[in-house]
């Protein structure tokens, strides 16, 4: 048992000792160990530590929920990363409210020279899927570690395309490592554990509540040399992000919209009130950010050539569309005699590898196209 770990984690566990009060008493008194063996009289001593507080620190006995969490940690290879761990992330250690143990499972650098979170609505149009996907493409030779929270919508496309263009991609939770919100990005979680990660603040068996979102996106937001909102109304999870970004004296960028399109509202609304710089493509941030001596020069090549090792049913599937410049599935298992829901993850396959996208109304096109 790692007995240092288990006094991290116990102190996050502590009724009113938050991410501020657990760093200022840790300085005092030197390590969470020594918290933990200070009386009630001297931890009152300590600056922002109340009676309440400082009791609820010395009467603390509950140990065993810490002691779960060091096992599932080692059970899983999981990094827990306090925050003076050197892996722990340089810039969200510069947040005053940045979490006291960080948990991650990947291999992506948190520490990565340049880091983008990339944010916006659940509910994204064909438009929004369309920017995000020949962004993050054209982004891909800067190098960028691609940030973004695992949710419907823009945050999933933005995954994506950071596999699919090998870029390392971390997403941030908002529950625990023994589950994934939602559960339909099974897949994709998978697939960015190989050049990336999740991470989490919130322990085995804390599950996507509600309040834990605004809590992921401060992460989100803080551990980024920069947020891109790409496509969000006036309220939701993007805005805070956004905020939280400005908050934290970090770059924000929008992607602006039509002044009558609902979901292009938010990112109007922050450029409009010099919350957010307005760009059109990855070269106007490349510029802004100073990386754009990482894009070959010349106009960027948006095509992309087509996987050489194709297997025999992808390639018959790419041979469909030599004629159409898109298809649907039941078309696609009607000529080439085939069960859908063995086509279906097939296709999910090739989707991640860049070959087709996906359309609305389940139809299909290369992604070449």
């Amino acid at each position: 048992m790692n007995h240092d770990l288990l006094h991290w984690i116990a102190l996050t566990q502590v009724p009113g000792v938050g991410s501020v009060n657990a760093k200022t008493l840790i300085s005092y008194c030197g390590s969470p160990e020594e918290v933990f063996k200070k009386s009630k009289t001297r931890l009152m001593r300590v600056p922002g530590i109340g009676e309440i507080t400082a009791s609820a620190i010395a009467s603390f006995t509950n140990f065993e929920r810490a002691e779960q969490e060091v096992e599932f940690i080692k059970r899983h290879s999981i990094k827990a990363l306090p925050y003076t761990h050197p892996e722990y992330p340089f810039r969200l250690k510069e947040a005053e409210d940045a979490p006291v143990v960080i948990y991650y499972l990947g291999n992506a650098n948190l520490n990565a020279p340049k880091t983008l979170a990339i944010v916006g609505t659940r509910k994204a149009s064909e438009y929004g899927k369309a920017f995000t996907e020949r962004f993050v493409a054209d982004l891909a030779s800067s190098g960028c570690l691609v940030v973004s929270g695992m949710a419907y919508g823009i945050d999933i496309f933005a995954h994506r395309a950071a596999v699919q263009n090998q870029l390392p991609t971390v997403g941030v939770l908002a529950h625990g490592l023994h589950t994934l919100y939602p559960s339909s990005h099974q897949a994709t979680a998978k697939r960015m554990k190989e050049n990336g990660g999740l991470l989490t603040e919130f322990l085995m068996g804390q599950d996507a509540d509600k309040e834990n979102f605004p809590k992921r996106n401060r992460i989100v937001a803080a551990m980024c040399d920069a947020t891109l909102v790409i496509e969000t109304a006036q309220r939701g999870g993007a805005m805070i992000t956004a905020d939280l970004a400005n908050g934290y004296n970090r770059d924000v960028f929008a992607v602006p919209g039509r002044t009558t399109d609902e979901l292009s509202g938010g990112c109007n609304l922050l450029i409009k009130k010099n919350k957010a710089a307005l760009i059109e493509n990855a070269a106007d941030f490349l510029f802004q950010m100073g990386w754009e001596q990482q894009v070959t020069k010349g106009k960027i090549n948006r095509k992309k050539a087509l996987p050489l090792n194709l297997t025999i049913e992808e390639q018959s599937i790419v041979n469909l569309f030599s004629n159409t410049g898109k298809l649907g599935i039941d078309d696609i298992c009607l000529k080439l005699k085939a069960e859908q829901g063995n086509m279906a993850l097939i296709l999910l396959d090739m989707e991640f590898k860049g070959i087709i996208r996906s359309l609305p109304g389940k139809y299909y096109q290369l992604s070449n196209a």
